[in-house]
């Protein structure tokens, strides 16, 4: 079977119905709430308090006949070390298979379905990352048109969509007063970071020449990010009652859903580069840093998928054994 093949293989089984009984309606909002904490995609515990807080969300949306709302806090670029950039890969689309395969029972045994709502931190890039504007809307155009792409193979109730935090402010201006109001307030509370997170500031960040006079440039950019993390458009908007959030790897803490970006990676997607992994007579879909793919043998292989448009989708890593 060839990466094409076993590709295509895999989308087509999106599409495939799996035939499950729809339960009872006094027992709809367990189902659900059991297939979306189900182990095969959750990589961490969720406390009891954390999964009375999601099946109260989701009897939320049951009483309205309305999709099971969920929503997916992202970095919303590629990482700029990685050649795929600034555009999507093989890694963006492996994920949102994994997250359809993940609800298509839901959208099974639920009429309204099921909504993840990809929610970017793209408007953060140039002020912590120095990533222009215009690689980020990159980004989000070819992130959209997988959307479009994976719409042949989803559940038809099932509904991807892409917004951003910037989205949550009438302009940028006011997006960028709250901004310097929640740095200023976070300031005073700046303590020194660790060796792990200043590896991952270096990484991410594209340092300019005069900011690397600065001794404490990491400092810096640390403040910057949790001021921007803690921006009134973005956690309140997370954490509507309604709504079930959801990561990539990490621990799970705070009420999110850890799950994987593939059934064999908690890689965050839009970090590293998608890979096929050959093994047992089949194909892996893995996601590897570029640490990992600077350590890895692989080779290329031509490939086509009708409708699946981009500079990263001609040719795919195949890791040598």
């Amino acid at each position: 079977m060839t990466a094409q093949d076993f590709i295509l293989s895999k989308l087509r089984e999106l599409k495939q119905p799996i035939n499950l009984p729809t339960p009872p309606p006094k027992q709809l909002e367990d189902e659900i709430t059991r297939l979306i904490l189900s182990n095969k995609f959750r990589k961490y515990s969720v406390s009891d308090e954390e999964k009375e807080k999601i099946k109260k969300a989701i009897r939320e949306r049951i009483s309205k006949n309305q999709p099971v709302e969920l929503v997916f806090s992202f970095g919303g670029y590629k990482l700029w070390r990685l050649d795929e950039a600034p555009e999507v890969d093989w890694a963006e689309l492996f994920a949102l298979m994994y997250f359809a395969k993940w609800l298509k029972p839901i959208c099974e045994i639920y009429a309204p379905g099921a909504h993840i709502d990809c929610f970017s931190d793209d408007c953060f890039l140039p002020i912590i990352n120095n990533i222009p504007e215009n690689e980020t809307a990159k980004y989000q155009q070819s992130f959209n048109d997988l959307i479009l792409f994976m719409e042949n193979y989803m559940p038809q109730n099932l509904r991807i969509t892409f917004s951003r935090v910037l989205d949550q402010y009438k302009n940028k201006q006011e997006f960028l007063t709250d901004f310097e109001k929640q740095k200023k307030e976070l300031a005073s509370k700046q303590t020194g970071l660790t060796d792990q997170r200043k590896a991952t500031i270096e990484l991410n960040v594209k340092t300019t020449p005069e900011q690397t006079k600065d001794n404490l440039w990491r400092e810096k950019v640390s403040l910057d990010h949790h001021a921007l993390m803690a921006v009134s458009g973005r956690r309140p908007y997370m954490k509507m009652p309604h709504k079930i959030h959801f990561i990539v790897g990490g621990d799970g803490r705070n009420g999110r859903i850890a799950t994987g970006s593939t059934r064999n990676s908690i890689m965050k997607f839009w970090v590293g580069a998608g890979t096929l992994r050959l093994g047992d007579g089949s194909y892996k879909m893995t996601i590897l840093s570029p640490n990992q793919l600077a350590k890895t043998n692989f080779d290329f292989e031509n490939i086509r998928v009708d409708d699946l448009v981009g500079k990263n989708f001609t040719k795919i890593r195949i890791v040598k054994q």
